[in-house]
């Protein structure tokens, strides 16, 4: 009899205790909802609408300085951005998905594994950029880094990019940064471990051809977009469940909105 009492305690403590930890979570979430929505309607200068964003051109003559690529206008308020958080640096875009979120830089791989972009400790994190990148993506490798968040929040519908039926309805993003805004044509998506990851240094510029190289071989999906030796690249990372240390990174190729270099290629704009 007193066995059983004493079993019945301990089932109950774990059940309240199990109650008490999806509680704490859906209260992380839910704050860290909040504070992203509340970022956003602060930090876009364009209302929020339901309705696809319209696209910005820029009027200039084609002729000096080639073609232009359609750029969704998000107005992003970069001065209003910094007063909330200097680290900001810029702002992930993918439509019809959750990715509409800002990108922090700090000077190590944890503060914003665990931090919003206003400061707050929460699980959810923030994007963060590698801080061995520069903060204006200048550089032909960036690497962005985001939770897979159980919630389907932050970069987890990265893994849907394992289906080409995916990628097709999500053949780019959109990047904007205070120095200019950028179309990023998605080239390759591919499961890697951390370890290997690192064993091959691929977060070192050098080995971008490495890289590369890597993950055209592993691609789950199949691209028609192509890219220069002097274009630059951004690659998102995020926590992949094929098996213990897996990430699954996606790779685009950044198309700036106006530049003598800027090709649409055979991407089609994202906007639907």
């Amino acid at each position: 009899m007193e066995i059983s009492r004493v079993l019945i305690f301990v089932l109950l403590s774990v059940i309240a205790f199990s109650s008490y930890r999806l509680w704490e979570a859906r209260q992380m979430y839910a704050q860290g909802d909040n504070v992203y929505k509340t970022l956003s309607e602060a930090i876009k200068q364009a209302p929020p609408t339901s309705d696809p964003p319209a696209i910005e051109t820029l009027k200039v003559d084609e002729k000096e300085s080639g073609p232009l690529v359609e750029i969704p206008a998000l107005g992003i308020d970069f001065e209003a951005l910094r007063s909330v958080n200097e680290d900001a640096v810029a702002w992930l875009y993918s439509p019809n998905t959750v990715i509409d979120y800002p990108v922090m830089r700090a000077d190590d791989y944890n503060q914003y594994l665990r931090h919003l972009p206003d400061g707050t400790y929460n699980a959810n994190g923030s994007l963060f950029l590698d801080y061995h990148c520069a903060a204006d993506f200048s550089d032909r490798l960036s690497i962005v880094y985001g939770h897979h968040m159980k919630s389907g929040k932050m970069l987890a519908s990265l893994v849907e990019y394992k289906k080409q039926k995916y990628f097709d309805e999500h053949p780019c993003m959109y990047l904007y940064t205070e120095q200019a805004n950028y179309r990023m044509d998605i080239l390759y998506g591919c499961v890697i471990s951390a370890e290997e990851w690192h064993d091959r240094a691929f977060v070192d510029e050098t080995n971008l051809e490495d890289l590369l190289s890597y993950a055209r071989r592993n691609t789950s999906f199949q691209s028609s977009a192509n890219y220069t030796e002097t274009d630059r690249f951004l690659v998102l990372s995020t926590c992949s469940y094929d098996f213990g240390d897996a990430r699954y990174i996606v790779i685009g190729v950044l198309r700036p909105q106006y530049s003598e270099k800027t090709s649409m290629g055979d991407c089609k704009p994202c906007i639907k």
